[in-house]
């Protein structure tokens, strides 16, 4: 049984980390939704830019493979990035879009949860003031319209790196957008809050970087599986990552990342029947 979780917010959940930073993900049992089907999930997972690389799922999906052998998760992408609150309003195209997908997903699997980080876009002229009713209208829409009242939904924090350089400096009222996510997450049923608290940016000062997607991945994650608001960060995220890095690939995996080796043009079609016919035969 797939078990999906939709995907919702700017580019830091879109994803923007430098994929060449970071180890690979690839695992049979994580899909996500590309044309109205599942197919194993390669990052960017979420292509709402060519720009779009590592994000936050990619290694929540994999701690969630970890701990559930016998399922398979699959993401449904549908943050755009730069978008504002406004811009996720329940009239919106943003909004219909992600209703779209996630009934379609639904189709064929079961939805889990939902992953939302926005707030960058909103982080100045006083728009925490207006948040929590926004977000709130957004979120029991969701839920009404997908007949989902009590699925989780987890929401992550702005990042401390805000409002000093490039194009993070204009995020000024971040710390006031977290006051009112982490309000939100306490008064809500079924939500729950995860710091930023120490992650750090990609030179341009507003996208988190591969290796703090990474983390904060995990810190959803932990939320998720324990139901209950990550404050701090994880004592052990770089023994997971560790860990989560080194699994041992299975022979679909292999083969496929060949496929896509030799797809890229990085090998020649004598090797990739090669390599593939020498995995095959281990």
């Amino acid at each position: 049984m797939v078990k999906s979780f939709l995907m919702l917010g700017q580019s830091n959940m879109a994803g923007r980390g430098f994929i060449h930073e970071v180890p690979p993900i690839y695992n049979e049992r994580i899909q996500m939704l590309r044309n109205g089907r599942w197919q194993m999930m390669t990052e960017p997972i979420n292509y709402d830019r060519p720009v779009a690389g590592i994000s936050l799922a990619g290694i929540f999906a994999e701690a969630w493979s970890r701990e559930n052998k016998e399922d398979s998760i699959g993401l449904i992408p549908c943050a755009e990035g730069g978008s504002s609150l406004d811009d996720w309003a329940v009239d919106g195209i943003l909004f219909k879009h992600a209703i779209n997908e996630a009934k379609m997903a639904m189709q064929s699997s079961e939805l889990t949860g939902i992953l939302w980080h926005q707030g960058e876009s909103d982080s100045y002229n006083g728009n925490h003031k207006v948040y929590y009713e926004k977000l709130l209208q957004i979120i029991e829409t969701l839920r009404k319209e997908l007949n989902v009242p009590e699925i989780p939904l987890i929401i992550g924090g702005l990042g401390d790196y805000l409002g000093k350089v490039g194009f993070g400096k204009n995020c000024i009222e971040y710390s006031l957008i977290n006051k009112e996510l982490y309000r939100f997450a306490s008064e809500q049923d079924n939500c729950y809050f995860v710091t930023a608290s120490e992650l750090t940016a990609n030179p341009d000062g507003i996208h988190i970087n591969a290796i703090s997607q990474r983390k904060f991945g995990l810190r959803y994650f932990e939320a998720f599986s324990k139901k209950q608001h990550v404050l701090c960060p994880l004592e052990n995220e770089e023994e997971l990552l560790n860990h989560i890095h080194e699994r041992i690939y299975t022979k679909t995996e292999k083969i496929y990342m060949k496929s896509m080796d030799f797809a890229l043009g990085k090998m020649s079609y004598e090797e990739f029947e090669s390599q593939v016919m020498e995995i095959s035969n281990v």
